[in-house]
């Protein structure tokens, strides 16, 4: 069920000035004060329902898997504008006054008026990963585990670039969400999971490669789910995410951080690629001794978070089942 938090004359990095701001969000597993707290952040188009039937991480989150819905509680928002909670005044509208730095102040804000103390663990995939490292600068001592997957600190030049192509598409398109859609799964699947799923197989019944009518597919799906001004407000969010924007070093803003902080890259990703966290893994071993990093073999590139579930349960049950024993 959502519920909803109202945040009141909030004014983003970039100085626009919001009257209000309706955060909604929803909660999971055991009762909120009476469990260690996981908060997780979800991708581009995903919202804040993590587990159940309809849950996009119910591989990962729920009863008796690997973040167990019996031992946790379970919280997670929806980034203001992601459409999910209908609310029209939530869409933005001037969407490039929007950074992955707002959506975490919001949420600290939010975290503060539900006078959470403490949280376990933070863990999000892809966007949802970056904005977790925000909150981790925001908040040095909020997050005992910070767990971003198939993420990363900073917007890289090829992430920028990619999202620059998005929103021409966005901005251009006759048909946007569609054809957006359609270019972004390029970059989510690899060629070589394209190669494995579909080898050249023709649809009879569409006149087209598998490959095409899956991907027209996915546009369809989207643009039936997700509204245009959603689509461009989290498109760049995506691409304004970086910890250093207040001019200090990567060494000098980590090094505060008290978190462990556990990387989870996949080795075909070529959104968020496993190389550059391999280089924040040399970085912080520089300022910080309780950081590891894991890779996730997988052909799936970037959508590997979203379907190597065995993978990540053994990179995190260390985590997870240590902390009920």
């Amino acid at each position: 069920m959502l519920q909803k938090v109202s945040i009141e004359n909030y004014k983003t990095i970039k100085g626009k000035e919001l009257d209000q701001i309706v955060v909604t969000y929803e909660l999971f597993g055991k009762d909120l004060y009476t469990a260690p707290v996981v908060l997780v952040n979800h991708a581009l188009t995903g919202n804040s329902t993590v587990c159940g039937e309809q849950g996009w991480w119910k591989g990962l989150i729920g009863e008796g898997k690997c973040i167990n819905t019996k031992d946790y509680t379970i919280l997670a928002f929806n980034i203001p504008g992601n459409g999910y909670d209908g609310i029209e005044e939530n869409l933005i509208q001037d969407y490039q006054s929007f950074t992955a730095r707002d959506v975490a102040k919001i949420f600290n804000q939010v975290i503060k008026q539900l006078e959470i103390q403490k949280i376990f663990a933070t863990i999000g995939g892809s966007v949802g990963g970056g904005i977790a490292w925000e909150l981790a600068v925001l908040n040095p001592s909020l997050i005992e585990h910070l767990i971003p997957v198939a993420a990363d600190w900073k917007s890289t030049d090829w992430l920028k670039a990619n999202c620059l192509v998005q929103e021409q598409i966005l901005l251009n398109s006759k048909n946007p969400v569609h054809d957006a859609r359609l270019h972004a799964m390029l970059f989510y699947r690899s060629p070589e999971s394209f190669k494995i799923k579909f080898n050249r197989s023709f649809n009879e019944d569409w006149g087209v490669y598998n490959v095409e009518s899956w991907l027209l597919h996915h546009g369809k799906k989207l643009k039936e789910r997700f509204t245009l001004s959603a689509y461009k407000t989290l498109n760049h969010i995506l691409a304004n995410i970086d910890i250093t924007s207040r001019g200090e070093t990567f060494e000098e803003v980590v090094k505060n951080i008290r978190s462990n902080i556990h990387l989870i890259s996949v080795d075909s990703d070529i959104f968020f690629t496993a190389k550059e966290d391999t280089e924040t893994f040399y970085r912080l071993t520089k300022v910080k001794n309780n950081v590891s990093h894991h890779i996730i073999a997988s052909v799936h590139g970037h959508d590997a978070f979203l379907i190597e579930f065995e993978q990540l349960e053994k990179i995190l049950d260390p985590i997870f089942k240590n902390e009920i024993r």
